[in-house]
């Protein structure tokens, strides 16, 4: 890790150098009369105010002027007190949240809370002539966790650093975003197909806020802005894992015991690690025409949560990965609909034969969502179909050993999201489910959050998992169920 913050710091500070010290690039053209800063626009251009409502304000009566300047040895107006005052003197931002969880019925392996931290969020940003620069930090205890030193690829400890960035635009068609970031892309809601950065699925399944679903990656982001296209590339120089479940919070399906486990089998993992040798490229080539936006995905690198396990030493591994897709999105009647496909080529098993590596898999994506207010008002529904498909399931059978569980060869499932707003907005009302009909399980998200005021957010809901056997993806989860609340200020 240490290598990779130097590398990455290293070269941002040279591609800093070089775009603060070059000669200044001239922007887009904007539409007539757009192109001059307010700054420079000459005084009086704009249009008159009534009498008594320019800068200068009507008089006041003599003797009650306002001075100009503070007279001699009188404090200036004093800057709000406290926290908060010192929070906007150094330009912060962010939130301060307590949030804990519990589970609703005993789970052997894990303990009864599912979360019991405090966090810290501050957010800088600061904009230079030419480059702008943005960090991001999260400082928490949790009660749960037992590392509180910080692992910043794992997000455990102290101390979760969320981004550490500098964006600037070297030319005209060009923009650069190097150091730690969050990055996404693709058409799904909750569903990922080509979007192969990062999740954190320990967060998601714990009851932690949605945001946290993204982990940040360590890459150099490239943008190119054409006319008929537009393009993004991603470099990551050391591979960047899911922070997967691993069993210190959340039990699971362990298949080399053939049973659930937790705390008594955390996983232990072989992961590429080499930087600039174990890297990962991505790719998105997208351009709007009639309205849909239209995009083409690449990626080189591996599967991003464990997908093989070493025979020999029953360590689960990270095999190569290739995947290749696409996807539409835009108006589809009143409401947006999207599709989207990927073809998932397991490198190290193209025969499918192995049954230690995860098999190539094609995967399949509809959605649609719509406002209802013939209903009810500000009421939106959701919904989204995806197939995945195990392209060589005959082989895998063959070869793989007596009495092993096999993924299906088909596996289907339907996500519904509803949302309702009441109280001028201010409450809102929300449930997501997952449902296979194939594996014979279900995942459901309530949400209950209301906002106070301007600063104050309070947030109840719960994670269900459903299942008839133990071994299904959200079945083995069962144990896991729980409920959740948090306190949230704003600044």
């Amino acid at each position: 890790m240490r290598t990779t913050v130097r590398v990455i710091l290293t070269a941002a500070g040279a591609m800093l150098v070089a775009a603060t010290s070059g000669p200044a690039q001239e922007g887009p053209v904007l539409p007539p009369g757009l192109d001059a800063p307010a700054a420079t626009q000459p005084a009086g251009q704009g249009p008159a105010l009534p009498p008594g409502l320019g800068q200068e304000g009507p008089a006041l009566p003599p003797g009650l002027e306002r001075p100009t300047t503070a007279p001699a040895g009188e404090r200036p107006t004093a800057r709000p007190a406290g926290l908060a005052g010192a929070i906007k003197a150094l330009g912060l931002s962010g939130f301060w949240e307590v949030r804990g969880g519990v589970r609703t019925q005993h789970d052997p392996h894990e303990r009864q809370a599912s979360l019991g931290e405090t966090r810290l969020q501050l957010e800088w940003e600061k904009r230079l002539a030419r480059v702008t620069l943005k960090l991001t930090a999260d400082l928490l205890y949790d009660v749960v966790d037992d590392h509180h030193t910080p692992r910043l690829e794992t997000g455990e400890g102290f101390l979760d650093l969320r981004e550490a960035s500098a964006t600037f635009s070297p030319l005209k068609f060009m923009d650069v975003k190097i150091g730690r970031q969050v990055l996404t892309w693709g058409t799904g809601d909750l569903l990922f197909l080509n979007d192969l950065f990062p999740k954190d699925w320990q967060s998601f399944l714990a009851g932690r806020d949605v945001e946290y679903l993204k982990a940040p990656s360590d890459a150099v982001k490239l943008s190119f802005f054409g006319k008929l296209a537009n393009l993004d590339v991603v470099f990551t120089p050391r591979f960047d894992a899911d922070r997967f479940i691993t069993g210190r919070r959340l039990s699971y399906y362990n298949g080399n015991l053939g049973r659930l486990a937790g705390r008594n089998a955390v996983v232990g993992v072989r992961k590429p690690d080499r930087c600039f040798r174990d890297h990962e490229w991505a790719c998105r080539f997208y351009r709007n025409v009639s309205g849909y936006e239209l995009a083409g995905y690449g990626y080189w690198g591996y599967w991003k949560s464990p997908g093989g396990v070493d025979a020999a030493t029953g360590r689960f591994t990270f095999p190569r990965l290739n995947v290749y897709g696409g996807s539409v999105r835009g108006q589809v009647g009143r409401g947006i609909g999207h599709l989207e496909a990927a073809y998932y080529d397991s490198r190290d098993d193209r025969d499918g034969d192995n049954p230690f590596v995860n098999n190539s898999q094609v995967r399949l994506l509809a959605g649609y969502e719509q406002d209802l207010p013939e209903v009810a008002r500000d009421l939106t529904v959701g919904v989204q179909y995806y197939v995945e498909l195990t392209t060589h399931h005959a082989a895998l059978r063959r070869g793989a050993p007596p009495g092993a569980k096999l993924p299906d060869k088909d596996r289907h499932l339907l996500t519904v999201r509803v949302t309702k707003l009441m109280m001028n907005q201010n409450l809102t009302l929300g449930l997501f489910c997952f449902y296979s009909p194939t594996d014979c399980d279900a995942y459901l998200r309530p949400r209950v959050s209301y906002k106070i005021d301007d600063h104050w957010t309070v947030d109840v809901g719960g994670n269900v998992f459903l299942g008839r056997d133990r071994h299904t993806f959200f079945g083995q989860f069962r144990n896991n169920t729980n409920l959740y609340a948090a306190v949230r200020y704003g600044f």
